[in-house]
């Protein structure tokens, strides 16, 4: 299939899973997830309407934004980012999605408020609190227990903007389903806690993926990240 075959068809899972789930398609953003697939890839997608693309590696994020540069993409970081990227991620994304630690925080805020400049105009970055609700020792993200002080610990990092959390489930589809619906809890906690709220709009729930996106979103996914559904079965990333 192509890629607008491939886009369409992800487009009308995402259609079908918030009508199952009693939810307005809208209220559930496609994140293309475009790990290790060439920058013309990405041109030919936002050639097909999309407008935001999801990244695991800066590195690599970094020169595909230089390519694209035209193009207008905001770029979103979704993968581990250690903290001495933090000056590179900053230079091209608008968003952050795994943000699992306070001493990250503590850094991109630095970063921010030393040299705006980076980012144009001296907005804060949104960031996602990516939560590890598998308990697997793979993944990356605080505990759920953590969760709540940690975002109450954000309040104080006025440079980034929490939008919501983040995680990657347990590929199993039972406990998938256990996943989501605990960084839900959690987000509703959040949302509950006057001084955690106080720290940004913890609105977004960012899970779900190719393989589980339906799931996701019945359990209320906002953003759900999809590479393989649309690009296919990834190429080998060079070096």
């Amino acid at each position: 299939m192509t890629l607008a075959e491939n886009l369409q068809r992800v487009q009308q899972r995402i259609a079908d899973a918030c009508r199952a789930a009693g939810r307005n398609p809208e209220e559930v953003r496609l994140l293309p997830v475009a790990k290790t697939w060439p920058a013309e890839r990405v041109r030919e997608l936002a050639g097909l309407g999309i407008t935001t693309v999801g990244e695991n590696r800066v590195q690599e994020a970094r020169a595909k934004a230089n390519e694209l540069a035209d193009l207008g993409i905001s770029w979103s970081i979704i993968g581990h980012l250690q903290t001495n990227k933090a000056k590179d991620v900053l230079a091209f994304a608008d968003e952050v999605q795994s943000l699992d630690s306070l001493r990250l925080a503590a850094e991109l805020h630095r970063r921010l408020a030393a040299a705006d400049g980076l980012r144009g105009t001296g907005r804060p970055l949104r960031v996602y609190l990516q939560v590890n609700t598998s308990a697997e020792d793979s993944k990356f993200g605080v505990t759920p227990a953590e969760t709540l002080d940690v975002a109450r610990e954000l309040a104080g990092f006025d440079r980034l903007h929490p939008v919501g959390l983040m995680t990657i489930a347990d590929p199993d589809p039972d406990r998938a389903r256990e996943c989501f619906r605990t960084l839900r809890t959690l987000r509703d906690a959040i949302a509950a806690d006057p001084v955690a709220s106080a720290a940004g709009d913890w609105a977004e729930l960012s899970m779900g993926m190719s393989g589980d996106l339906e799931a996701a979103i019945a359990e209320g996914a906002t953003v759900v990240r999809i590479g393989r559904a649309i690009f296919g079965e990834r190429p080998p990333h060079a070096g």
